[in-house]
């Protein structure tokens, strides 16, 4: 067990150490075929890779990467592994050009194994808020400012009256002392919050909101309580909506002082990262890193990363993203 990002380095100062490391953490030192789950392997190229031993139905060849974000991968394990502690370890993240700079890549590439490595943070679990505690929600916005958009746009926004104009709304739930969600809404997102609320939060549980209303139909399926902001009502006795807030307080520090600004396509990601760390805040900076690795198993090609599902993406969106 390493404490800091100096013994990981000198713990796994080579392919080999990183390797070994990996097939403890991934298999725990017992290998098994990642593509049937047959158990009885071969060491081949020197234990670089290995052969399934179940040579009438698979008999195929892999290796510690194979189906994991790693995958197809030309960099080396000696820098994903320091890339994977940098992301989960910060506070506010790492950007794609500082990552470059410490281990020694392209900015590229860093964006592209940054964004690999967010793959793996998702919450795939079906677990529900609200059973221990208040469950607070409200909305944020993350976009750009009015003052940087052309003079087209600023007709636009003064004809809509709507300083949210070209922003992204957040729709951010947590629960008091526990764990939270951040989901990236889109732009016409109707009775998109209620689907969400219900789908993460758990029946009849006491959820607290403002009085936006966007929450009003919350009474049909919760304890729904409101404080009135407009009138100045910040708490009454048990009720408020500082947790979520001071949530996104967080979450605008990581926006604003490391990524900067972030495209509507990839915000997504940036907020698995975020409530990933803030999840796990309670545990060692090792801790989760060696938690990261026991969810390695997603892949994200570069394809599926840039285009998606529309293929017909300009190459100027596609230039910025990959520089956010």
């Amino acid at each position: 067990m390493f404490n800091n990002l100096r013994e990981l380095i000198a713990s796994m100062p080579d392919e080999k150490a990183c390797r070994d490391y990996m097939i403890k953490q991934r298999w725990n030192g017992n290998i098994v075929c990642p593509y049937c789950g047959f158990s009885k392997v071969y060491v081949i190229e020197g234990g670089k890779r290995f052969k399934c031993g179940d040579r009438y139905n698979c008999a195929k060849k892999f290796s510690v990467q194979t189906k994991t974000f790693f995958e197809a991968s030309n960099l080396p394990l000696t820098k994903w592994l320091p890339a994977i502690y940098f992301i989960t370890a910060n506070k506010k993240g790492i950007s794609s050009y500082q990552l470059a700079k410490h281990i020694g890549t392209s900015q590229k590439s860093a964006w592209f194994m940054l964004h690999r490595i967010r793959e793996s943070l998702k919450d795939n679990s079906n677990e529900q808020l609200g059973k221990n505690d208040f469950v607070e929600a409200d909305m944020t916005f993350v976009g750009g400012k009015i003052q940087n958009l052309s003079n087209k746009k600023r007709k636009e926004v003064a004809e809509h009256r709507n300083n949210n104009f070209n922003k992204t709304t957040v729709l951010g739930i947590t629960e008091r002392n526990g764990n939270s969600v951040l989901i990236a809404l889109p732009k016409t997102y109707g009775n998109y919050i209620d689907a969400t609320i219900k789908q993460k939060v758990e029946f009849a549980a006491k959820v607290v909101t403002d009085e936006g209303p966007e929450f009003l139909r919350l009474t049909d399926n919760f304890h729904h309580t409101t404080v009135n902001h407009g009138k100045n009502e910040f708490a009454r006795l048990q009720f408020h909506t500082n947790s979520i807030e001071g949530v996104f307080s967080h979450f605008k520090r990581m926006v604003i002082g490391t990524y900067h600004q972030l495209s509507r396509k990839h915000l997504q990601a940036y907020c698995n990262e975020f409530a990933y760390r803030f999840n796990t805040r309670n545990i060692k900076d090792s801790s989760r890193f060696e938690l990261t690795l026991k969810n390695i198993e997603c892949r994200l090609t570069y394809k599926q990363l840039v285009y998606g599902e529309d293929k017909k993406e300009s190459s100027t969106e596609i230039k910025r993203d990959i520089q956010s």
